[in-house]
């Protein structure tokens, strides 16, 4: 926390040393990736000319005038040498914006662009609140952003202030900077709000992973991971949409699963980081799990170790929404690493580090779930029986 001051110069000299604190990896690790120490982005990391007035005149005992809550769930792409993080940002009046932040090397000293992302509104419908952006740059040479936009429901009575509709808003770009505005998703499978492009055409078409659900928080009988086909993206219909990654009863995806960001293409197959949800008595529990599908068919996964990838540790599991972990953005790089960015319960971003020949080897040599407890015992006795003589 900033110390109390009556001096501008003193917020400065602070903030500055917050954005050029150095990240360190922690020292416990399961071997598949590493945690580093610090959050990466916090609220207290936004720029100070967007939250205060800078002039002694008008703001002569410097107090912040424009106050901001969290940053959380942020697309991420390699860009000029450059990782870049487009972060959703909240303020202290609740709504959700989108900002880029910049880093040298991927797990400190991130510092956001000038001024937010100005995002274009649909003519007549305009987003009421816009979050959670995925970043993909497609083989058609367009970057594009592919957001839940939300707005109130239409349907319920005028005191139901609470009731919304979730879709998937569409924008396209050159540059991160300026962003054309597509139409919104057009589904017939319910509520769409964990939407992600597929990188590469798949039979001339593009591919899309969704999230179907019947209601705004509740799936219903929607949920499950599913894919579909997009002919054209200034029309962007979705057909032949299928579930691909299940809900499963008694597993960490039991009440809601979606896809994190987009996969990432290996000679093995395509990598897949994914979120899970299930109840518990305090609360959903949200964990991050990995799995991969077929190098020619993107429908079939081919592997899916039991259990989750990521959860909440420590101060991790305390923010706004407590014991969640979230990611919908990931760099892989060209000498192998990947950065996987995460948001702890709604409330700062984070990364973790790991290798594309690891989140193989996790993925095709990690044992996948069986089902049941008597399934579980049996996993573990045939590691046992397999490392015998060699403990």
């Amino acid at each position: 926390m900033y110390k109390i001051t009556n001096h501008i110069e003193d917020v400065k000299e602070a903030y500055q040393k917050l954005i050029s604190k150095i990240n360190e990896p922690i020292s416990k690790s399961n071997g598949i990736y590493n945690r580093y120490k610090n959050p990466i982005v916090t609220a207290e990391h936004i720029p100070i000319h967007w939250r205060y007035d800078l002039n002694p005149k008008t703001n002569p005992n410097v107090l912040e005038r424009i106050g901001f809550n969290a940053v959380m769930n942020s697309g991420a792409i390699k860009w000029h040498g450059k990782y870049v993080l487009c972060l959703r940002t909240e303020g202290i009046d609740r709504k959700s914006f989108f900002s880029m932040a910049e880093s040298p090397n991927g797990i400190d000293n991130f510092e956001f662009w000038e001024k937010p992302c100005v995002i274009p509104q649909i003519e007549g419908n305009p987003d009421t609140n816009v979050y959670d952006m995925r970043l993909i740059e497609h083989e058609d040479g367009w970057i594009y952003g592919v957001f839940c936009t939300e707005r109130k429901d239409p349907n319920v009575p005028p005191e139901d202030t609470s009731s919304a509709i979730a879709n998937a808003g569409i924008v396209r770009t050159k540059d991160l900077i300026n962003w054309e505005r597509l139409p919104d998703l057009i589904s017939n499978t319910g509520q769409q709000r964990n939407v992600v492009l597929h990188p590469e055409f798949i039979n001339g078409k593009y591919a899309v992973y969704t999230r179907p659900q019947q209601g705004f928080i509740d799936v219903g009988k929607g949920g499950g991971i599913g894919l579909g086909y997009i002919d054209d993206m200034m029309n962007p219909v979705v057909k032949d949409e299928r579930i691909i990654n299940n809900k499963v009863y008694h597993t960490i995806y039991e009440l809601k699963n979606g896809l994190g960001p987009a996969p990432i293409k290996t000679d093995k197959g395509w990598l897949h980081l994914a979120h899970g949800v299930r109840n518990t008595a305090a609360g959903l529990r949200y964990t991050l799990y990995m799995f991969m599908t077929d190098l020619n068919d993107i429908s079939k996964v081919i592997h899916h170790p039991a259990g989750y990838f990521m959860a909440p540790e420590n101060e991790e599991r305390i923010g706004d929404v407590s014991n969640v972990l979230f990611s919908n953005g990931w760099i892989a790089d060209d000498d192998g690493t990947v950065y996987i960015y995460y948001a702890s319960c709604d409330t700062r971003m984070h990364v973790a580090t790991s290798t594309i020949e690891k989140l193989i080897d996790y993925c095709m040599n990690t044992p996948e779930d069986k089902f049941t407890s008597a399934g579980s015992v049996e996993t573990i006795l045939n590691l046992i029986e397999k490392n015998k003589g060699l403990y």
